[in-house]
């Protein structure tokens, strides 16, 4: 199958299917938490900084490529340290693309729009087909549908995707996700949205393609590039969201830190290992921190070891 001619939700699905595994790396760097090896000479200069995070991201990527399909750099903290940050982010993502992963811009952008549009034409396509070259974008649906369609439309133009938020993981989302109309909650109302953007891409997917398709490729095409973020902390709304959505992926952020774990999150895959993608931050980039990786005097083993053991508890 030729890469450049899926859609990303079959280039996902083609990624986890050859990793084995549904874990996505968080790279969220932080001054404080930052190997002192690492650490900048000078922590006020935004330039030292910024080069201290794309040295700390370069070298997880080295560590995790050959092990996960997909890592999630998070924009802000990037961008709290200006344009320095802004460029380093750039090479994390062309690096990430270069060793073979795909990428999600954790941005959540929002707008309506000519503006909806400029954020979805920095951010989403691979390489030289936007700004930023990411595969994906997380995006804020809080706007309404007319906010959504530049995303989308920008998603089947240059073979990106977006995860639209839906049930976030944060104690507070309940204050306007879980609020009913007319019989639905918020999130559920924008889950079928999500269901359908989907499933219109498969089905139009489906047209073009030949009748003898492999059973692979069928696997591989099952699921759109609209997908959904929806945590691991909530584990009957992620069944229940997963029921309403069974041709979006959906990113599951909330697992380690926040609580979630495997079992919390097992309704999320179909028989194949497919379906979801599960995001880990602080426990893999600054698993050198955590008393579980005290014996192991390099921080990069501590990533590596961390990282084996999330995926170890997906195929138990």
């Amino acid at each position: 199958m030729n890469q450049n001619s899926l859609t990303f939700g079959e280039q996902l699905a083609q990624a986890v299917l050859e990793k084995k595994n549904p874990v996505c790396v968080g790279l969220d760097p932080r001054l404080s938490g930052l190997p002192d090896a690492l650490k900048p000479a000078d922590e006020t200069s935004h330039a030292a900084v910024a080069q201290s995070f794309e040295k700390f991201c370069f070298e997880i990527i080295d560590v995790v490529s050959p092990l996960v399909p997909i890592v999630k750099p998070q924009v802000a903290f990037f961008e709290q340290y200006g344009p320095e940050g802004m460029m380093a982010l750039k090479r994390v993502i062309a690096y990430a693309s270069s060793k073979g992963l795909l990428v999600i811009a954790d941005a959540k952008r929002g707008d309506i729009g000519t503006t909806a549009e400029a954020y979805a034409q920095a951010w989403m396509g691979r390489g030289k087909l936007s700004a930023f070259g990411a595969d994906c974008l997380t995006v804020n649906p809080y706007l309404g549908e007319d906010s959504l369609t530049p995303f989308v439309d920008q998603a089947h133009n240059t073979a990106s995707g977006i995860f639209v938020l839906v049930k976030t993981s944060n104690p507070g989302s309940g204050f306007i996700q879980d609020l009913r109309i007319h019989d639905l909650s918020i999130s559920e109302r924008i889950a079928d949205w999500v269901q359908k953007q989907s499933k219109m891409e498969i089905d139009r997917v489906a047209g073009d393609v030949k009748p003898s398709s492999t059973a692979t490729q069928k696997t591989v095409g099952q699921y759109g590039s609209i997908g959904a973020v929806v945590g691991a902390t909530y584990p009957e709304q992620l069944s229940s969201l997963r029921a309403r959505m069974p041709n979006a992926w959906l990113l599951i952020p909330g697992y380690g830190a926040q609580g979630g774990n495997a079992k919390d999150i097992a309704s999320a895959f179909d028989s194949h290992g497919l379906g979801a993608i599960v995001n880990n931050s602080r426990g893999i980039i600054f698993a050198h921190q955590s008393k579980t990786y005290s014996h192991l005097t390099n921080w990069l083993s501590a990533v590596e070891q961390s990282t084996r053991d999330m995926i170890a508890a997906f195929q138990d």
